[in-house]
């Protein structure tokens, strides 16, 4: 890596190769005295604690990138679970179409629990399929259904639909009944096959297309014959229709394979689980149109130790069939309490733990292979009702895309966009939810370009025994390349604060004195952190209608002004014309 430019504070030998902001520990007395300058003296003479008036310089490293992620890393999952609750049939909705736009380009996973007890037919419009809708309506909501269908078979290019209200109501009634069944399966972790026709592969696939991102399917990996290999008949048929079709379709095979003992009561040694993959891969390679699809897997669970030792023995039979290694990791259960705990920072810290843990894997058996972290979300269970679905989630869903960059994870894939429970972006209204927002932001402003954050300031002496873990993360990246408001080589930073008091960050060294555009998320209204709708820079987001965005207006901060982050806040912050090298290219 070239040699970084000196800077211009004191402590230009305190350096993070990472992006996180991990604010040092107590400076020598020596810095403490060179940091007057930059900070008033406490009353009487004493040295302030970690307080308001404490000020944090703050410098990036413009010469190089620590890393260059994937295009598509902020990337999103659907749920098999819609093709139970009926959602499936309304993919084509206009207003689902923009906003999963908003985000693109991204991958588009459909896949998750129930991925394993998935089952295609080629079959086109059958009502029985598609599970019971409200009684009294049941003949009037299927023929709608059908008629929707027939309507849009007529449609050229992307097939878009604007359902009535009616329609709507109905679905939602039907929905809130399945979704009762769906989450006493995931409690009880027993799970009813699911039934994927012809028909519904076409609605996801043109929910992709129209809304530019790429679809990687899930398949069943728990079909199996009698002497535990895997069954592939399935699959096959699925190949020939989606070939015949020529859709442009990614792979995965299976879902949390080491936890199949508990939810199928058979188990998928690592051995057994690679040869399933070469066999898939040999069947991708046997259908002329799919000869070089990309397959992803094994999609691990968390790492602890049974999908630790599934991965290392997957890694050492299978690591070359893979384009990149797939795992998971959620936070918490859905019975968190309070929006607290999403600010906790031993739990937001628990993610760099895990990533330690399989890339180490994966760099013994298989040097340099991209590693994606798969149906990453705040809680697991559906998560909780008026928690993860609100602001206080946004900390847990941005702090996970700064680390995974920091650390070289390729893709984060979100559960969920749009489905039951309480973790997706969208809600059943189809509105945005916070984390939406915060998405959408990211989206527009950070490339994949990660780059390295130099800090200093003054930190509060741990107690003995104690570890003092910072609330205060700032992260870094070369705008993005889409967002043509900005030109090559400016600078994007976003600042994460779980403090209760304001901080104070000082732009320094190769970012002194420059002209910063600020896009600082608050929550709206009066539910502080439990909100479920978020303002930027003081106005409300919301959608104007079915297919236009708000326009996301920056605040200019004067070049040398002093960035102040109001108490559990988010800010995105664009260096303009900085021209960094690193960025440039």
């Amino acid at each position: 890596m070239p040699r970084a430019p000196p800077c211009s504070f004191p402590w230009s030998s305190l350096w993070l190769a990472s992006v996180a902001l991990l604010v040092p520990s107590v400076l020598s007395s020596s810095s403490s005295s060179s940091s007057s300058s930059y900070q008033r003296a406490g009353a009487g003479g004493k040295r302030p604690g970690f307080t308001e008036r404490t000020l944090i310089l703050l410098d990036v490293n413009t010469r190089s990138p620590v890393h260059v992620l994937n295009d598509n890393f902020l990337s999103l999952q659907l749920d098999p679970s819609i093709i139970k609750d009926g959602w499936l049939d309304f993919l084509s909705s206009k207003r689902l179409v923009t906003l999963a736009r908003g985000l693109s380009p991204a991958y588009l996973r459909f896949g998750g629990k129930r991925t394993d007890f998935l089952q295609f037919h080629n079959l086109k419009n059958l009502a029985k399929f598609r599970g019971p809708g409200p009684d009294y309506y049941l003949k009037n909501y299927e023929d709608d259904i059908v008629r929707s269908d027939i309507a849009l078979d007529k449609q050229k290019g992307c097939k878009l639909a604007n359902h009535p209200d009616m329609m709507l109501e109905l679905q939602r009634e039907k929905a809130a009944t399945m979704q009762q069944v769906l989450l006493k399966e995931q409690l009880s972790n027993i799970y009813s096959n699911i039934t994927i026709t012809a028909r519904s592969l076409d609605k996801l696939y043109n929910f992709a297309e129209c809304a530019g991102l790429h679809l990687i399917l899930g398949l069943n990996a728990l079909h199996r014959n009698p002497d535990n290999t895997w069954n592939s008949s399935s699959t096959l048929n699925l190949l020939k229709y989606s070939a015949g079709k020529k859709y442009n379709i990614s792979w995965e095979l299976g879902n949390e394979p080491n936890a199949y003992r508990s939810m199928a009561g058979r188990a998928v040694n690592s051995t057994q689980l690679a040869q399933d993959y070469a066999v898939l891969r040999n069947l991708l390679q046997s259908v002329r149109y799919y000869h070089r699809a990309h397959l992803y897997g094994p999609n691990a669970g968390r790492p602890r130790k049974n999908a630790i030792l599934l991965l290392d023995g997957f890694m050492k039979k299978a690591g070359s069939v893979v384009d990149a290694v797939t795992w998971q990791h959620y936070y918490m259960d859905g019975r968190v309490k309070q929006a607290e705990d999403f600010l906790k920072t031993r739990l937001l810290d628990t993610l760099t733990e895990q990533i330690t843990k399989v890339i180490k894997v994966v760099n013994t058996h298989a040097p340099g292979k991209k590693v994606w972290l798969g149906g990453v979300g705040p809680a697991w269970s559906g998560g909780t009702n008026n928690l993860s679905d609100t602001y206080a989630a946004g900390f847990l869903w941005l702090n996970t895309l700064g680390m995974a960059a920091v650390q070289g994870i390729d893709v984060v894939l979100r559960h969920s966009f749009f489905d039951y429970g309480y973790t997706h972006l969208v809600d059943q209204q189809f509105n945005p939810l916070p984390d939406y927002w915060f998405s959408l932001v990211y989206k527009r402003l950070v490339g994949p370009k990660v780059l390295a954050v130099r800090v200093a300031g003054l930190q509060r002496k741990p107690r003995p025994g104690r570890v003092i873990r910072d609330k205060l993360r700032i992260y870094a990246h070369c705008t993005s390349f889409y967002n043509h408001n900005y030109v090559r080589g400016s600078i994007t930073i976003y600042i994460i604060n779980l403090h209760r008091s304001r901080k104070k960050i000082k732009l320094a060294g190769t970012l002194r004195n420059k002209t910063v555009h600020q896009y600082l998320l608050q929550p709206y209204g009066n539910d502080g952190l439990h909100a479920k709708h978020i303002q930027l820079n003081g106005e409300k987001l919301f959608m104007v209608d079915n297919e236009t965005f708000p326009e996301l207006k920056p605040r200019t901060l004067r070049a040398g002004r002093t960035i102040a982050m109001p108490p559990m806040t988010i800010g995105f912050y664009v260096i303009k014309n900085i021209n960094a090298y690193a960025c440039r290219r």
